[in-house]
Parts: C-alpha cells; sequence; structure tokens
C-alpha cells in the first residue's frame, strides 16, 4: 500500500511539472503573439506631416462649422469636401494616409498636437481682433454720446412765444 501511495505521489509531481511547463509555454506564445503588428508600409502618395496636421487642423474646423449657420442661414453643410478640394486631395488618400500615422502612434499624436496648437493661435488671433473691434466700437459709441450730450447743453431753450388764445364768437 506504501509502494502505491509512492507511485501516485510521484505521478501527480510529474503532472504538476507537466502542467507548469505547458503553462510556461502557453505564456510565452501568448506574448509572442501579442506584438504589434499594425505598422504598414509607407504609401507612395503619403500626405507629409505638416500638410497632414494642416488637413486636420481645417478639418476641425469644417466639422465645427456644420452646426453654424452660415451667410444664408443655412445649417448641416458638409464642408469635408471643401477641405479636400483645398488640398488637392481625395479622400482616400486621406484615409491610407490616416491609416499609416495611426499605425505610428508618436507621430500621429505630433501631429494631432500641432494642429491642437495652431487652432489654439488662431482663436487667440481672432479673439484678439474681436476685442479690438469691440474695444473700437464702444468708443465710437461713447464719442457720439458726449458729442450728442454736448450738442444738447449748448442749446438755448426757447421761450415759449405767447400764443393768443382763441376764443369763440
Amino acid at each position: 500500500m506504501a509502494f502505491l501511495m509512492m507511485k501516485l505521489k510521484e505521478k501527480e509531481s510529474h503532472l504538476i511539472a507537466n502542467m507548469k511547463n505547458i503553462s510556461y509555454l502557453l505564456i510565452f506564445i501568448l506574448l509572442v503573439s501579442c506584438t504589434s503588428n499594425t505598422i504598414f508600409e509607407k504609401p507612395k502618395d503619403l500626405i507629409p506631416r505638416d500638410t497632414m496636421s494642416l488637413l486636420i487642423q481645417e478639418m476641425f474646423i469644417a466639422s465645427s462649422a456644420k452646426h453654424v449657420k452660415n451667410k444664408n442661414f443655412e445649417r448641416k453643410i458638409e464642408y469635408m469636401s471643401l477641405v479636400y478640394d483645398q488640398f488637392k486631395i481625395d479622400s482616400t488618400r486621406f484615409q491610407i494616409s490616416n491609416l499609416y500615422y495611426m499605425s505610428k502612434i508618436d507621430v500621429y499624436q505630433e501631429i494631432f498636437v500641432n494642429a491642437k496648437d495652431r487652432l489654439e493661435k488662431q482663436k487667440a488671433f481672432y479673439k484678439d481682433i474681436n476685442n479690438k473691434k469691440d474695444s473700437i466700437e464702444t468708443d465710437s459709441l461713447q464719442k457720439i454720446r458726449v458729442r450728442d450730450k454736448k450738442k444738447l447743453n449748448k442749446l438755448v431753450p426757447v421761450k415759449e412765444i405767447g400764443l393768443k388764445k382763441r376764443t369763440k364768437l
């Protein structure tokens, strides 16, 4: 009986050792299979980084302008085709370039950071212009009010002309 128990313990330890080896093998296979294989080859007609950054900047503006009324009081107009025309590209070329840059996340992030920085600079520039315009408008209104006030103060009150009352005959 002791011999049988010994045999079972030996088989059990052998089984545990095999399971450990199998689990190490599975972990190794899992780690090897999880490598990134999403880096694509550089396309022939790849959009350059700086142009891609400008393109994305214009696309942000176009997508946000979709919900703003234009000068004809129309909304929900698709401006993306105008952006593609401006850069003389088509949507397929953009998608291929975008997919390539997405596979290189550090480059893609740099492109978006550049686009965001340019948008913030544009926002500050137009905000400054708007503030100057508002201050000029406010100054002009104040000058008009002061001028009108001076004119009112210079007016001499007109004396009432004695009008004869009409009496019934």
